[in-house]
């Protein structure tokens, strides 16, 4: 067996391999191994396809659940079987009567035996299976055609992408699986504050998160996101047949799908009902959110004889809990200024009681969404609360209105600090970009000294939080401005640590351009938007004065993240900032390559701490010689810069044959002189 065979076998076990890891995490909850021997797997499968790119079939391999390049748009996919809708019910009655038309129906009048699963409050989708192996995925639009999310879904490590082999119920050639897409609400939550500390607009609920995450263009963001999925029956099928609903509930869980716990096989309409008050009590304790449950005619024989009618079939009910609901006023419609400058209306409202709570504010997301409802101050609304999560104002009870109810504006200024708010193309919130703004300056702050940006080391979260509470500094330019005498009032606050940081503070002083724009926190401006800017205008003065159409015309900054940066240096007091910056001895280290080196297009990975050099000074040495810094040791990486502790990407240079180099020999290298 030669090298290149011995690669394959292995590419197989280990895609085989990960595929049990993730079946045992993501529908067991039961892993077998830790998370860092997990990495290693994938790392090691990664550089093995890396290796045989373009001569081997990635569609099936773990490690594309990371998602592919934006799509322009989706295409649409026919379903091969309509994916109908279900007839609603609201009450046990409805049950009762569901179960006497039934049985009306069929022409019989003993028991009947019902499948009972939760309602999981999601987005329906239909995978396709051709041999087993994913084919197609799609959302179930108007039940007919859908839209084509086969790569989003993909995503999804709940989903597998080749079918689990079982001896009891054979792989069919072809078949439509229905299944509900949704978050957990502890996933949900943790999804909103990231999106919080990073300026984005929240989600009102977890299915909207759900839904939002299913339809991005750029599936890489859907990986990002924690979708989950529950399977609960299928369409066409070809190659192997069934009896029954449960049956096939428990193929689809031998084949590696993931099946809701909580479903029954339940007899008689009385069992229906126990399952639906079951469903109900233990409705807040669930990690997921349900909003009722759905019961269907166990045997398919039966269902086929029923049939369907218009969109629904006559066989399977959606029973719907009671909203958790109260009627209330809204007195008044706040707006309130987030840590990162995004503007959220939140309603002031009589207090009531809404499922053993009492509530009195709720947050309206954003302008577009009170004008899709038409909330007015002094309305009459009906306010609800889901799964726990944040309150929300379902409707309006326009009936009640009297007239002299107040549409509400977005104010064009910062209540907090009146500079001017901008919304940006694409997003629905509006934000103040002021770096000064005293409702999200702390947060600033903390972004301009981090790691990426000024690097200011000592500066951490709680002292930043005690100088801007004691009003030591107002914006980051404040920082050059500090005295040992200022520090030292601070508590805890001693005459060495007060030096250490002033140290810190003037060791920042000569920062690359792009590390200070970094710094700035301009929306959408990271590190690789930032190295663009540097590149292409060679100074701050440039960027500064460039206007939208220029910028946008660079290759990587698009018209949204163009208007975004004019837009800060328009901005007044982001100017008095920066200019009392300057005035404070910060000079940037402007220069930039004018022409090529012998190091242009060379990929550099730096690991562990180098003795002389912080590794952010490090990549800006190698990247103003025209070279670039990755995270990722791969087989383009050209060297790796090691220090002391380097960890796994030592070992994955000596695994690839890359050239490691000694902090001495990148200075070398570069042409710098070791301060050894």
């Amino acid at each position: 067996m030669d090298s290149k065979e011995r690669d394959l076998n292995r590419i197989r076990y280990l895609r085989k391999e990960i595929e049990r890891h993730n079946r045992l995490y993501y529908q067991l909850d039961s892993p077998e191994i830790s998370d860092a021997e997990y990495d290693r797997l994938m790392l090691e499968l990664t550089g093995l396809e890396e290796k045989y790119a373009g001569e081997i079939d990635l569609s099936d391999s773990p490690t594309q659940r990371v998602g592919a390049p934006p799509l322009e748009k989706f295409e649409t996919v026919s379903h091969i079987t309509p994916m109908l809708s279900l007839a609603n019910a609201f009450s046990p009655e409805d049950i009762k009567e569901f179960d006497s038309r039934i049985k009306r129906l069929l022409g019989i009048t003993g028991e009947i035996t019902y499948v009972g699963e939760p309602k999981i409050d999601g987005v329906a989708v239909n995978l396709i299976y051709e041999n087993g192996r994913l084919a197609a995925g799609s959302t179930r639009g108007d039940g007919f055609v859908g839209e084509n999310v086969t790569q989003n879904l993909k995503t999804i490590y709940s989903i597998p992408i080749v079918m689990k082999e079982s001896h009891k119920f054979p792989v069919p050639a072809r078949i439509e699986i229905r299944g509900e897409v949704y978050i957990e609400i502890d996933a949900f939550r943790k999804l909103n504050r990231r999106r919080d500390k990073a300026g984005e607009p929240l989600f009102a609920n977890p299915r909207n998160a759900a839904a939002g995450s299913l339809r991005q263009l750029d599936s890489r963001i859907t990986a990002r996101r924690p979708l989950d999925i529950f399977c609960y029956g299928f369409g066409e099928i070809t190659g192997i047949s069934f009896e029954s609903h449960w049956d096939i509930l428990q193929a689809l869980s031998a084949w590696g799908f993931k099946v809701n716990e909580h479903i029954r096989h339940i007899t008689g309409v009385r069992g229906c009902i126990e399952y639906y008050h079951e469903m109900t009590g233990i409705r807040e304790s669930l990690p997921y959110e349900i909003d009722g449950i759905v019961i269907k005619v166990d045997s398919l024989e039966m269902q086929n004889r029923l049939g369907a009618v218009s969109r629904s079939p006559r066989w399977a009910l959606a029973c719907k809990f009671a909203a958790i609901q109260a009627t209330t006023v809204v007195k008044d419609i706040a707006v309130h200024v987030g840590r990162t400058g995004t503007l959220t209306p939140v309603a002031i409202m009589d207090p009531v009681h809404v499922g053993g709570v009492v509530v009195s504010r709720a947050s309206l997301h954003n302008e577009d969404e009170i004008k899709r409802k038409d909330i007015r101050i002094g309305d009459t609304v009906v306010v609800q609360r889901a799964g726990d999560v944040i309150p929300e104002i379902a409707e309006v009870v326009t009936s009640k209105r009297r007239g002299n109810e107040i549409p509400f504006r977005m104010p064009d200024k910062c209540p907090v600090c009146g500079s001017k708010v901008v919304r940006l193309e694409g997003e629905s919130a509006y934000r103040c970009i002021d770096i000064a703004c005293p409702a999200q300056i702390k947060e600033n702050i903390k972004h301009f000294v981090s790691r990426e940006a000024m690097d200011i080391e000592g500066v951490g979260e709680k002292l930043v939080s005690q100088l801007v509470d004691t009003g030591t500094i107002a914006d980051p330019a404040d920082l050059y401005y500090l005295d040992k005498e200022k520090l030292i009032r601070l508590e805890r606050m001693g005459n060495k640590s007060a030096q250490n940081i002033l140290n810190a503070i003037r060791r920042s002083k000569h920062p690359p351009l792009e590390k200070f724009i970094v710094a700035l926190g301009i929306r959408h401006v990271g590190e690789y938007v930032a190295r663009i800017l540097t590149r292409s205008f060679h100074s701050l003065d440039a960027i500064m004065k460039a206007d939208e159409e220029k910028l946008a015309s660079l290759e990587g900054i698009g018209p949204v993240i163009a208007k975004s940066i004019a837009r800060f240096f328009q901005e007044p007091m982001n100017l008095k900032v920066i200019e009392k910056i300057r005035k404070a001895g910060v000079r940037l280290q402007e220069a930039t390559l004018t022409h090529e080196s012998a190091l242009t297009g060379k990929i550099f990975v730096f690991t562990g701490t180098l003795p002389h050099l912080t590794r952010t000074e490090a990549k800006s040495i190698a990247e103003s010689l025209g070279a670039e810094t990755s995270e990722t040791v791969t087989r383009r990486t050209d060297y790796v810069v090691a220090g002391d502790a380097p960890g796994s990407k030592l070992d994955k240079a000596k695994e690839l044959n890359i050239p490691v180099l000694k902090e001495e020999e990148f200075l070398k290298l570069v042409g710098k002189k070791s301060e050894s």
